[in-house]
């Protein structure tokens, strides 16, 4: 198709957008859906006053259908991201600049890795690419930044210029486990008797019972949200969604949802939400009322597992950091990132920040690599 007959363009938000056009580019994953963008927009998640403004740049052909797209949002602030630039942002300030406002191309609030250029065509990347650096320069952003992207789209990014940035996840990987004792076999026998104990102590005096699709009912999103508000407070100082969000997620999405809670004489006490896609099941986010040694581990993690195996899932994201989780079975996977710097001294600046840090961030994979609880040999 020739240039002449495509638009490129800032739509003012992705409900803006045909729900079946866009989840045609979105290829299956739950959090670049229409509805869990759109759950996001509507329950004013994002938005006015967030900090994150939607600002999805789609290229149309002449006959107004969307052929690609990037989840873009414009930044106030570095909040929500799980890829930490605040040091550059001091360094820009320091030397006069204003690092914000940005362009941020990633799923609010959710360190999963996925695909960021939504493509009908790969020849659709470099146009969509150039249009995220062609609003920097007009609006004044300082950046734009690709987080979490799927390994597969790395070389598109490269092939534009970007910066390459790396990190560290715990993924638990499914090699074909039929159960999770088939799972425990392939631990260590310390590690397997420590698994078998912490989950023993978990299930002490709790019923745990996971729900999906219509099982999801009002008042466990209640219970949930009392969870979530508890977890965030302590983590980020506020939480990210409000309360709309989890009931548009459970009208829009149901069935994309897993959410797992312990009950303790009747009463939910703890919950884990996860989010299932094609090929992975999400853990995204977990609270409790009471101090109760290691339902973390079991509602998060070994809850997570026995999902992933009974619906023949190839891995488990867990969501960011957590050194704790490769004791239990989580490997270490680089995740990645791709950055877009404006002025030309400050991208060589951040160029040789990134790779002395991925160099180290390689060496720490192999550290840990060294230490997960499989056996050897």
């Amino acid at each position: 198709m020739a240039d002449a007959d495509l638009t490129v363009r800032m739509a003012p938000s992705v409900g803006s957008l045909p729900a079946a056009e866009w989840d045609a580019l979105a290829a299956g994953d739950p959090f670049l859906s229409h509805a869990f963008l759109t759950a996001l927009e509507d329950s004013a998640s994002v938005g006015p006053g967030t900090g994150w403004t939607p600002a999805p740049l789609v290229i149309e052909d002449a006959a107004g259908a969307l052929r690609a797209a990037l989840p873009a949002y414009a930044k106030g602030h570095s909040q929500g991201e799980y890829v930490f630039d605040h040091a550059w942002a001091d360094a820009w300030e320091r030397a006069g600049g204003s690092y914000y406002p940005k362009l941020q191309i990633a799923v609010p609030f959710t360190p999963a890795t996925g695909p960021r250029l939504l493509l009908s065509n790969e020849a659709y990347a470099a146009p969509l690419l150039r249009a995220a650096e062609t609003v920097c320069r007009r609006h004044g952003f300082s950046s734009a930044h690709a987080t979490f992207i799927d390994p597969a789209q790395l070389p598109l990014f490269e092939s534009a210029g970007w910066l390459a940035r790396s990190d560290i996840q715990f993924h638990w990987i499914n090699r074909g486990y039929a159960s999770f004792d088939d799972f425990l076999g392939a631990l260590a026998s310390r590690k397997r008797k420590a698994l078998r104990k912490e989950r023993a102590a978990a299930q002490q005096g709790v019923t745990i019972r996971a729900f999906t699709g219509a099982d999801i009912r009002p008042e466990h999103w209640d219970a949930f949200w009392l969870f979530y508000q508890d977890t965030g407070a302590r983590k980020w100082g506020h939480p990210y969604l409000t309360r709309e969000a989890f009931d548009l997620f459970g009208e829009r999405m149901s069935e994309r949802i897993l959410l797992v809670l312990a009950f303790a004489e009747g009463r939910p006490i703890a919950g884990a939400l996860n989010f299932i896609g094609a090929d992975a099941l999400y853990g995204r986010y977990w609270g409790c009322l009471v101090d109760k040694p290691f339902l973390h581990f079991e509602l998060c993690y070994y809850q997570a597992i026995d999902a992933a195996i009974a619906r023949g899932l190839a891995r488990v994201e867990a969501g960011a950091q957590g050194g704790h989780k490769l004791a239990r079975g989580y490997e270490p996977v680089r995740t990645w990132s791709m950055h877009y710097i404006a002025d030309p001294g400050f991208r060589a600046a951040v160029a040789d920040f990134l790779e002395r840090e991925r160099e180290g961030v390689a060496q720490d994979q192999f550290f840990l690599g060294e230490r997960t609880p499989f056996k050897k040999g």
